[in-house]
C-alpha cells in the first residue's frame, strides 16, 4: 500500500507551506531517510525526508505550489503500483511557470510557417499578457508572429511587426541580442516571501501604531567600543548592535509595560525579556530570538546573536528558536540608513528601529563648533496597550543608558 508523502506542520502557527525543489523524480528508488524534496514556510526552509524504503510512484504537488499542512505531496510505494486514485503514475512535476500563456487554436497548430515556427510548451502558446492583449485587439493570430523575447516567448514588439510587416518575420532572428525589450519577469508570491508580505500587512492595519524619534551622541559608545576592542580577535570584537541589544535588555527588565501583548481581548504581560533580531535573507525577513537577554553578559549576547543570525542565514534554526520574543529590534546601520520607521512584529507591542551613527555638527557651552557621531533610533509602539508618554519615557532611559556605555557593562 502506498505511503503518503505529506506537508509537515513545523510550528503550531504554520497553515500551508510552499513545495521548493524536489530532489527525487518519479520511478526513483528511495531509503528511508533521504530527502525527497524542499518546502518553504513563512519563516524558514526545510527538508522533508522519506519515513519508508520504495519507489516514489508520484509527485502529486508541483515545485512552486502552495500546500496546506498535512496535504499530499506525492506518494512511495512498489516498483511499479499506481498511485490512489489515478489510473497511471503521476509524472514528475514541472517547475513552476513564471509567464503568460495563451490558449493556441488547432489551426494555429497546423499551420505551416517554416520561417517562424512558434514555441510551444504544454499545448499552449509562449506569449507575454502584453503580446496576448494587442493581439486580441488588432485581430491577428499570435501564432504567426516569430517570438524574439526569451526562449522564443513572443512579445508586443512581435505582434506589431507580425502586423505591419507579414513577411519580415522571415528576416527576424531568434538569436538577435540587441534588443530592449519593456517585458518583466513574473513570479508567484509564495513561501516565506508571502508570509511576511502578509504579516506585514495584517500589522500595518491593524494596529495603530506611533513612532518615538531620538537622537543619541554616539561617541562614548564609539570609543568604548574601540577600547574594548583593542588586541581582540575580530571573532571575539563587540559590535554597536551588541551594545544596543544589552542596553535594551537592561531597559526592558526594568520596564516590562513595553513587554506586553494582545491575545484577542486579553492583555498578556510577558516576563521574559526575550529579543527578536531582525535578520534580512533573500527570500524575506526572520526574526531569530535571543532568550532572556537581561541575564546574559554582553559577550554572551554578542556571541548568541551572532550564532543565530549566522544559522538564520544557513537555513539552520530549529522553529523555536524563530518563536517566543517579547521585543523586536530591528537594525539597519550598516547600511548608512540615517532613519526608518518600522513594523511592530506580531504580537509584540514595540519594536526600536536602529539607524546609522553619522556625523553631524553641533556647538558646545562655549559656542564652539565641533563634530560629533550621532546615531538615531525609532521606537514604534501599539497604542492600544501604550500610550506615547510610556513609550517616550523608555526611549528616554535607553538613549540615557546608551550616552553613558559603561552603565551598560556594570
Amino acid at each position: 500500500m502506498a505511503t503518503e508523502i505529506k506537508m509537515p506542520q513545523l510550528g503550531l502557527t504554520m497553515t500551508e507551506g510552499a513545495v521548493g525543489v524536489w530532489h527525487k523524480k518519479v520511478g526513483d528508488e528511495v531509503k528511508k531517510g533521504d530527502i525527497l524534496l524542499e518546502i518553504t514556510t513563512d519563516k524558514l526552509n526545510s527538508e522533508i525526508q522519506s519515513e519508508v524504503d520504495g519507489v516514489l510512484i508520484a509527485i502529486t504537488a508541483t515545485e512552486g505550489q502552495d500546500v496546506p499542512v498535512m496535504g499530499v505531496l506525492g506518494y512511495i510505494g512498489a516498483a511499479g503500483e499506481k498511485a490512489p486514485g489515478s489510473s497511471s503514475q503521476a509524472a514528475a512535476a514541472p517547475a513552476a511557470k513564471t509567464e503568460a500563456q495563451a490558449p493556441v487554436s488547432a489551426a494555429a497548430k497546423t499551420m505551416p510557417d517554416s520561417s517562424a515556427p512558434a514555441i510551444m510548451e504544454g499545448g499552449r502558446l509562449k506569449i507575454s499578457p502584453l503580446a496576448k492583449k494587442t493581439a486580441q485587439k488588432m485581430g491577428i493570430n499570435p501564432a504567426t508572429a516569430l517570438g524574439t523575447g526569451p526562449g522564443g516567448r513572443i512579445i508586443q514588439k512581435d505582434i506589431l511587426t507580425a502586423t505591419q510587416n507579414p513577411t519580415a518575420r522571415a528576416e527576424q532572428s531568434i538569436s538577435q541580442t540587441q534588443i530592449v525589450s519593456a517585458e518583466v519577469r513574473r513570479e508567484k508570491l509564495k513561501g516565506m516571501r508571502k508570509t511576511v508580505g502578509q504579516r506585514m500587512r495584517a500589522a500595518a492595519m491593524e494596529i495603530p501604531s506611533v513612532t518615538i524619534n531620538m537622537k543619541v551622541n554616539a561617541d562614548p559608545l564609539l570609543n568604548l567600543r574601540a577600547k574594548i576592542n583593542e588586541g581582540r580577535q575580530k571573532e571575539d570584537r563587540l559590535s554597536v548592535n551588541d551594545f544596543i541589544l544589552k542596553a535594551a535588555a537592561r531597559v526592558l527588565s526594568e520596564h516590562k509595560e513595553m513587554l506586553l501583548s494582545l491575545d484577542g481581548d486579553e492583555i498578556v504581560y510577558n516576563q521574559n525579556v526575550n529579543l527578536g533580531i531582525a535578520v534580512a535573507l533573500d527570500e524575506g525577513l526572520i526574526v531569530p530570538v535571543l532568550r532572556d537577554a537581561d541575564k546574559l553578559s554582553i559577550e554572551t549576547i554578542s556571541k548568541r546573536a551572532k550564532d543565530l543570525a549566522k544559522r538564520a542565514r544557513e537555513n539552520k534554526l530549529s522553529m523555536d528558536e524563530y518563536q517566543g520574543s517579547t521585543f523586536t529590534i530591528s537594525n539597519l546601520g550598516m547600511y548608512g540608513v540615517e532613519s526608518f520607521t518600522s513594523i511592530i512584529n506580531q504580537p509584540n507591542c514595540a519594536i526600536l528601529g536602529v539607524a546609522a551613527a553619522l556625523d553631524e555638527i553641533d556647538i558646545d557651552a562655549e559656542g564652539k563648533v565641533y563634530k560629533k557621531k550621532v546615531m538615531k533610533f525609532a521606537l514604534t509602539i501599539d497604542h492600544r496597550l501604550m500610550d506615547g508618554a510610556v513609550g517616550a519615557k523608555f526611549a528616554a532611559v535607553l538613549r540615557d543608558l546608551l550616552e553613558n556605555p559603561l552603565n551598560i557593562l556594570l
